[in-house]
Order: C-alpha cells, then structure tokens, then sequence
C-alpha cells in the first residue's frame, strides 16, 4: 500500500511540473498574439493594395501579351535518347511552416498537404519545414548564427523580395512553371486551415480597364514591376498569417494541455486520498485487534 501512495505522489509532482510548464508557454504564446495580429493585418492591407493595382493593370491590353500570364515565354528541353523534348510542367512549392512545436496539428496539417500534392521542388520557410525537406541544413538549426530566413518569426520583407525575384526570373526564363504557396488559414483563435494560393502564372483580370493615361516606361516593364511586388507582398502577408496561425494553435494547445494536467492532477489526487484513507482505516484496524489479545 505504501509503495501505491508513493507511486501516486511521484506522478502528482510529475503532472505538477508539466501544468507548470504549460501554463508558461501558454503566457508566452498570450503575450506574442497581439504583435502577431498586428503584422499580419497590416501585411494584410499592403498586400491587398498591391493587389487590387495588379489586378486593374492585367485587365489592360496593353498588358495582355505578358509572359506573366503563362505565355510568350521560352519553355526548358530535357535531354533524352530521343534528343532534346519539352521539359515536363515544373512545379515549386513555398512550404510556410512553424519554427517550434508544441502547437497541435499547425505543422503536420502544412506537410500532409504538401504530401498530397504533385510538386518539383520546395522552398520552405520556417525551421520545421526546413528541418522537414532540407535535411542536410538541419544541423544548423540549433547553431549561433541562425540565417535569418530560417524563421517564420523574424522573416522579413527583404527576404521576401529575394525570394520573388528568384522565382519570377526561373518563371520568365522557363525553369519553373507555376509557383504556389503552401500555408495556414487564419480562420479564427481556434480554427486555422491548410490552403495553398497560386502566385505564378498571373491570372487575367476581370475588372473592367480604365483608361488611364500613357504607361511608363513601357507596359511590360511596369507589369513585370508590379508582379514583382505583388509577388514580395503576398508571400511577406501570408508568412505573417501563418505565424499568427502558429501563436494562436500553440495557445489553444497549451491552454488544452493545462486543463487535462489539471484533471489528471484531480484524479490522482483523489486516488492518493482514498489509498491513504485505506491506508489509515488498516493500521488503526491492525491496532485494535493488537489490543484486543
């Protein structure tokens, strides 16, 4: 019996540390949501802007001839036995995942989607996708000097237009030939949804084209420009939502984890109570039969 009340206080403790542990990660999550919010919305609105222009520019003939559109553009041979044929449709993923766990389905929900998927090649952001589709960088994750675009945290605009640019030059050269990016939703605290948004070829717009003056300094060059940018824009907004996504997911996880340590705590507790309570009613029983002799 003695052994049994041990065994119960041991893993009352044990449950103790993790409600501990839980309850401060939880706060650490409560504290980062506001500044989440914060750039995702405004990450948000810019994109949205950049957006809305892009959209009225390719509704202009002017700009309907655009290799952006999926047209005019070289097309990358392979070589075979049968001499040089088409390269087979190339496909590149940016996978946005989290850099820690801890935060229920966030990063299995993004790498079960990419899974489903039929894809080239992958770009990730965040650690765990790195960690996840570039093994041989893994062991500089837990290094000093971290690259900054390891992190979906701290990834910046800067980056993201880096990472446009290289895009849009393999599109218009005919390396790749469509670009998605691979993220999480943010529905609400409690709900973030995998989804992925196809950046690359451009869609035509349906907006009606205003006429709206002589372009400088040419058609293409100010499309290209703004492709560009809507490109930086959207993929900088969408990193941010998922980090949003990321804080919100680790919150509601850690706000779980506390509630069925707190049970788990409960239910021991009154199982160490009654082993005890046992344990008291046998030795005063063991005393009065002692007595009686």
């Amino acid at each position: 019996m003695s052994k049994d009340i041990k065994s119960l206080r041991t893993r009352i403790k044990s449950f103790g540390s993790t409600l501990h542990l839980t309850g401060a990660m939880g706060l650490i999550a409560s504290s980062k949501i506001k500044r989440a919010y914060d750039a995702m919305a405004a990450g948000r609105e810019y994109s949205e802007a950049i957006s809305d222009v892009t959209k009225r520019l390719a509704a202009c003939p002017e700009c309907s001839k655009s290799p952006y559109f999926g047209i005019n553009r070289p097309k990358a041979e392979e070589d075979t036995e049968e001499g040089s044929v088409p390269q087979k449709s190339v496909t590149r993923l940016i996978v946005i995942a989290g850099d820690r766990g801890l935060c229920g389905g966030y990063n299995a929900n993004i790498f079960r989607t990419v899974r489903d998927m039929e894809y080239v090649e992958i770009h990730p952001v965040g650690k765990r996708a790195f960690a996840r589709y570039s093994p041989e960088t893994e062991e500089n994750l837990n290094g000093d000097e971290e690259p900054a675009y390891q992190s979906s945290e701290y990834y910046t605009y800067e980056e993201a237009e880096s990472e446009a640019k290289l895009c849009c030059e393999d599109f218009l050269a005919g390396r790749i030939d469509r670009v998605g990016i691979v993220y999480n939703r943010y529905v609400s605290i409690i709900s973030q949804e995998p989804d992925v948004f196809w950046i690359l070829p451009m869609q035509r717009g349906t907006e009606r084209c205003v006429d709206t003056g002589v372009f400088e300094p040419s058609p293409d060059e100010l499309f290209g420009n703004i492709v560009l940018k809507n490109f930086a824009a959207k993929l900088y907004a969408l990193v941010k939502e998922s980090f949003a996504c990321e804080v919100a997911a680790r919150r509601m996880a850690m706000d779980s984890a506390k509630k069925n340590a707190q049970q788990m705590i409960d239910d021991l507790t009154l199982e160490y109570n009654r082993a005890r309570q046992g344990a008291i009613t046998q030795e005063i029983t063991e005393i009065v039969a002692g007595a009686g002799k």
